[in-house]
């Protein structure tokens, strides 16, 4: 049994930290719907609850450190847990982004949505996405990943070789990358119809520009969105929940 010294304190602290950092950006768990005093107490329940298999790693780094190197080692913890959770976030970044583009290739862009994740209110059809694969997020079990990745970040980017600024930017950019060409992938079909209806709208209007095309064209392109939405959608959440899935799994 550990008896309970300031190093101890210390290192429960620096796990508090990082893993409440991460949980402050992390899908789902940040999100402001969710009162603050819960997310504190869900951090803290998991900084002591994972505590006790990670002070062995933490120990060390906290031995006889001094106050200087206390707060650099809070400030490394903090930072690490945001670069986690905020590279998960990435994928509801850009899955949010998509949905903005999809909406506006079927004539939804002007309906605006109740605000899920900030201030400012999206489009009805992103919102449904982002709600939808937050909700999937808990419901497939996703959220226990995520901790389980935060406690084997221990490994990979320990406190006594904390993470560089090159290593943070590259790995934003990569995941920037890879989660945006994702979101482009699973959205093509929306991408698609949309440069095909504009350009048969376009036709139409050249070769009768007597008919108002826009009016008469506008709720059947919509519709079409809708039917296309209906179609596509359980694979477009799939492809999406297992690339986030995957992420999480091999980090």
């Amino acid at each position: 049994m550990t008896a309970i010294t300031g190093d101890v304190i210390l290192a429960v602290f620096l796990v508090f930290c990082r893993i409440g950092c991460c949980m402050m950006v992390a899908p789902g768990l940040s999100s402001g719907r969710l009162p603050p005093q819960a997310r504190l107490f869900v951090a803290v329940a998991l900084s002591l609850a994972l505590a006790p298999a990670l002070l062995d790693r933490l120990l060390p780094a906290v031995a006889g450190v001094e106050p200087f190197g206390v707060l650099q080692l809070i400030f490394v913890e903090a930072a690490t847990g945001l670069l986690i959770g905020f590279l998960g976030r990435l994928f509801f970044f850009a899955l949010e982004f998509i949905g903005v583009v999809m909406a506006q290739s079927v004539g939804f862009g002007n309906t605006p949505g109740v605000p899920y994740e900030g201030e400012d209110a999206s489009p009805t059809l992103a919102s449904v996405l982002v709600v939808t694969a937050t909700a999937m997020v808990f419901i497939t079990d996703l959220h226990w990943e995520i901790i389980r990745g935060v406690t084997e970040s221990y490994a990979a980017i320990p406190p006594s070789e904390p993470i560089t600024t090159r290593f943070a930017l590259i790995a934003f950019t990569d995941q920037l990358t890879a989660v945006f060409l994702l979101a482009l992938r699973i959205a093509s079909p929306f991408v698609i119809y949309s440069v095909m209806v504009n350009v048969a709208m376009g036709l139409v209007n050249k070769l009768t520009p007597s008919i108002p095309v826009y009016f008469v064209l506008t709720p059947l392109i919509m519709t079409g969105g809708l039917i296309l939405l209906m179609l596509i959608f359980r694979e477009f959440m799939t492809l999406f929940m297992s690339a986030f899935g995957d992420w999480l799994t091999t980090g």
